[in-house]
Order: structure tokens, then sequence, then C-alpha cells
């Protein structure tokens, strides 16, 4: 699952690696689950002469709200959806189908458990420091008012080997070749893109042990990336909001 992830490269970095103009924001060490978070759709049409893909980024709610959901404060937090059922399940199906969208991360956070205790926080970045785009679905979910809030929520998968150890799932990850296919719901059907939603192979990532600052949604410097020694397993109780609900 991911219950927490951080976006701390520069709106540039961001630009150049999704092909989608974002506005300036600072550097995010610790995204909590219904926190606003970046995405990134299929845009309107750009200039037939232009050579970058049709993409726009915009901010949404991290916690997805199924748009015939009437209270949504009554909604479970639904923060990760799992790949494998999507496509089926009556909360995602029609965002699976119709509004697929890539979540630009520098990296996630995952917490080991010994049972129903922690045992150690990890935070796993990529090998090459770069921009990652976990898939994700969205869905707008008009209030009883007339409001409307845009949500999502990043699809998982079954952990490669490198992560299985810490936990048994992780982010679904969209490389760059399949960003197009991936954002482009008007002629590819959740058949289309099933063979995207594979775990990335052993060694895409570093896994570093962290403190446990990290479980506070308070700590929010770089300091919670840190390097720490693995202790012995503690006991700890873990945060609220990593709950694998889906």
């Amino acid at each position: 699952m991911c219950g927490r992830y951080a976006l701390t490269h520069s709106p540039e970095s961001v630009e150049n690696a999704l092909g989608a103009v974002v506005e300036a924001f600072p550097p995010r060490f610790n995204i909590a689950p219904t926190q606003p978070i970046l995405v990134v759709t299929s845009g309107p049409r750009r200039d037939p002469g232009s050579n970058q893909p049709d993409r726009a980024a915009m901010l949404v709610r991290w916690g997805f709200i199924p748009d015939w959901a009437r209270d949504a404060g009554q909604f479970p937090l639904l923060i990760n959806a799992r790949s494998e059922t999507a496509a089926t399940k009556a909360s995602f199906r029609a965002a699976m189908r119709h509004r697929r969208v890539l979540i630009p991360a520098s990296g996630f956070y995952e917490w080991k458990r010994a049972g129903r205790k922690i045992a150690q926080p990890y935070w796993v970045r990529p090998r090459d420091g770069g921009v990652v785009a976990f898939g994700g679905l969205m869905e707008t979910h008009s209030e009883p008012g007339g409001a409307e809030i845009d949500t999502a929520a990043i699809l998982t998968c079954p952990a490669n080997t490198q992560i299985a150890h810490i936990h048994d799932r992780m982010p679904v990850v969209v490389r760059p070749e399949h960003f197009q296919r991936w954002l482009d719901c008007v002629n590819n059907e959740p058949r289309d893109v099933a063979d995207i939603m594979y775990p990335v192979d052993p060694g895409f990532f570093d896994v570093i042990p962290v403190s446990e600052k990290v479980n506070k949604v308070a700590n929010t410097g770089p300091d919670i990336q840190e390097t720490a020694e693995v202790p012995e397993p503690a006991g700890k109780t873990p945060p609220k909001d990593q709950l694998d609900l889906f």
C-alpha cells in the first residue's frame, strides 16, 4: 500500500518528467491522506504544431470519494485502490475507465510490521533520483449543497521481491513510455492498460530505514528522510492512516 509519500523535486523537474505545466510549489516531505496532492491528467488539445503532450496538472484531495457516495463524511477514507480489482469494484470502476491520472512523487514511505506492530519505517525512492509517477484514479464528488471536490487514490500492486519483506503491496509505477497510453481513457479501456499495473523490477528503488519522525504528520522537514539504524521491534502502534482498506 501507500499511506505517505513525498514530492520534493522542483516544479521544473516535474514538468520535464511528466509533460504538464505545474504551478510553483514548496518541497513536501511528508504528504498524508486528506491533504491536497498534485495529479497529472489528459488535458486539452494543444496547438497542432506543438510536440508537447496534451496533459494538465491540478490539485486534488488524497482520499477518493465515488461519485455515487451521498455522505462523504460517513464514507471510508480510500487512499489506495488495488490494481487487480479496480476495474470491477463499484467504488473505482468508473474512474478506472474514464479518469486515470499520474501522481508525481519523489518516493514513498512504508512501515514494516511485526504482527500488528510496527518494526521500522522506510523511505523508498527511485535509485536514479528522478521523479516517479504513480498510477492513480480521480473522481469529482458533488456535495449535497452543490459544491464539488476532486479526489484521488493511488493504485497498488503486489510488492516486488525488494519491497516484499517490508509490505506485501506497493504503488503502481507508470513508466514514461506508458504515460500516454495510461492517460488516454478515450482509446484505452482498463484491459488495454492492465499490463502497466505490475510491480517495477527489483532494484528500481532504494530502500532506506528512517526514524519514527515520519509517523507524525506534523513532521514535515527533510530530516525525516535521514538514514536511521534499524532498531529491534519496539511494538509501536502504526499511524492511523496506514489502513489497507482496498
